[in-house]
């Protein structure tokens, strides 16, 4: 109802009488604090700040009360092209933590004007890039040492081969495992939206490539001796490793077809009639158990320490993804299975 209407139904309104009258005027109240109400949003006011120089980037006014932080990143991104959203980091403290996109601005403890400080994270890359660039360079760096091209160990073995047969296996299957992981990436993985500074990824694979190096240095040099137990050995834990490979592949099938809300599962992962996927009656995490399999097998197979450091390194840090992930199926599933463990079936 306009207000002129409302001036119009006022003025008229001693024509009717009884109750009639009384809901004209509780119709016209009932309008008129609608009205009043729509006007009176408190609209935010929103300055962003150089933490470093105290420089006011932007000024954003009439900012929604229900506005999110990714929303303000966006506007801000609007201003300053160059800093997407994902290069953002906004804190109400130049010294605070990093605020998230999903925070609502009423809610947080700020006036109607609020102050933020800008953090540029750098360059970002999306998930997929990082688990290309960590699985392509080990597959690469390690085939170098494999054919022994110069400058490695020395004029006399450049281009030449190991006689042993067990260093050609353990070549096979260090590619193996790699190239799996890149079809992995590129086909079956589901990855957030989230992203990583480039800084960050040149570190991961520092690690990556770095290890890859000094475990080739080692089982292709020239020096190399074959495992102590002989056939024995090398053949059991390749077995093993074969095993651990097929049941990793597995696992991420099951969860690729795992209903999810971006990357998170929102319907407990279950075995199928693939045995390989059995271990799911007994751990949260059994992807991260045949991935730690693998790497023993291959500490075994090849009987090198710097295999068996990336190996221990690797169970510590799967350790602590694995315990994170079951800590979250145990809170966002009240019937999630009681027998299941983190990563080592009932025991971690």
């Amino acid at each position: 109802v306009s207000a002129g209407n409302m001036d119009r139904l006022n003025e008229n309104i001693d024509s009717f009488s009884g109750w009639d009258t009384i809901e004209w005027h509780y119709l016209y109240l009932e309008d008129l604090r609608r009205h009043r109400s729509i006007n009176r949003v408190a609209y935010f006011e929103v300055e962003i700040v150089d933490p470093k120089s105290k420089v006011q980037l932007c000024y954003l006014d009439k900012v929604e009360p229900n506005a999110t932080i990714a929303e303000i990143k966006t506007l801000l991104h609007k201003i300053y092209p160059k800093f997407y959203p994902s290069r953002q980091a906004l804190k109400l403290h130049p010294e605070g933590k990093a605020l998230s996109d999903d925070d609502v601005l009423e809610d947080l403890p700020v006036g109607t004007t609020a102050t933020m400080f800008f953090q540029d994270l750098g360059p970002q890359l999306g998930w997929t890039m990082v688990f290309l660039a960590e699985c392509l360079g080990p597959l690469f760096v390690y085939l170098l040492f494999y054919f022994r091209l110069p400058y490695i160990y020395g004029p006399e073995y450049d281009y030449t081969q190991s006689p042993f047969k067990v260093v050609k296996l353990a070549c096979w299957c260090h590619t193996l495992h790699y190239i799996k992981k890149l079809v992995e990436t590129i086909f079956i993985h589901r990855f957030s939206d989230g992203t990583l500074p480039l800084r960050t990824i040149m570190q991961i694979c520092l690690y990556y490539w770095g290890f890859a190096a000094w475990q080739a240095y080692y089982i292709n040099h020239p020096l190399y001796t074959p495992a102590t137990y002989g056939k024995l050995q090398i053949y059991s834990a390749l077995a093993m490793f074969l095993i651990c490979e097929c049941g990793n592949l597995s696992v991420h099938l099951v969860l690729n077809q795992i209903s999810c809300i971006g990357s998170r599962p929102i319907e407990i992962p279950y075995p199928t009639r693939n045995p390989l996927t059995w271990l799911f009656f007994f751990v949260s995490c059994p992807n991260y158990t045949y991935e730690v399999g693998s790497w023993l097998s291959f500490t075994v197979m090849t009987q090198c320490v710097p295999v068996g450091v990336f190996a221990f390194l690797g169970f510590a840090q799967m350790t602590m993804w694995a315990r994170a992930k079951h800590k979250t199926y145990i809170e966002e599933f009240e019937d999630y299975p009681v027998l299941r463990s983190a990563i080592i079936p009932l025991f971690l």
